[in-house]
């Protein structure tokens, strides 16, 4: 009986036919969900906005289906800061790629901390903060990447104070917390 079954051409090209389909169901999937590049010149500036700050998402949920990571740029212009606000429970990750960076944060946006081009900046979930550019005359440009692939900006009603603490960057390249 098992040798029947073995030689029935019917399970035989039934067999083959399932092989073949799903290697060709596997090819067409990974060309259009596999890697992607998203061209500088097609970010999407429909994300919820800060006033002073122009956010561009890149990789998000809706663009490209990502669950866990939204990133894109922030632009913001000569002297100009943002709101005060923050991201939920978000982690956010900011990469300067030009320009001077001044970041505040706290309960009255108390601290402060520079960084430039090339440093990262790490901003912890509900942490109230707010983004200047500390330069009179460049556009300060950033690369931006959050642990969600919504994008999420809660504007909160905080008076700054006038002289924010400072606070040191301690790590590798600023061992002694140089601007």
């Amino acid at each position: 009986m098992a040798h029947d079954h073995d030689h029935h051409p019917h399970d035989h090209s039934h067999d083959g036919h399932d092989h073949d389909h799903s290697h060709e169901d596997a090819a067409p999937a990974w060309k259009h969900d596999g890697v992607r590049v998203i061209p500088g010149n097609q970010l999407d500036g429909n994300v919820p906005s800060t006033p002073g700050m122009d956010r561009k998402a890149a990789i998000n949920f809706a663009r490209v289906g990502a669950q866990k990571l939204w990133a894109g740029t922030v632009t913001i212009h000569p002297d100009a800061k943002t709101g005060a606000h923050h991201h939920g429970p978000l982690e956010s990750v900011i990469y300067v790629v030009r320009g001077r960076a001044r970041m505040r944060w706290g309960e009255r946006l108390e601290f402060t901390a520079e960084a430039g081009p090339g440093d990262f900046i790490y901003v912890p979930p509900y942490v109230p903060h707010q983004e200047i550019n500390a330069s009179p005359t460049e556009v300060l440009e950033c690369v931006l990447c959050r642990s969600d692939g919504q994008a999420v900006a809660v504007n909160l009603d905080i008076e700054p104070v006038e002289k924010p603490q400072t606070v040191l960057w301690v790590d590798p390249t600023h061992p002694t917390g140089g601007v």
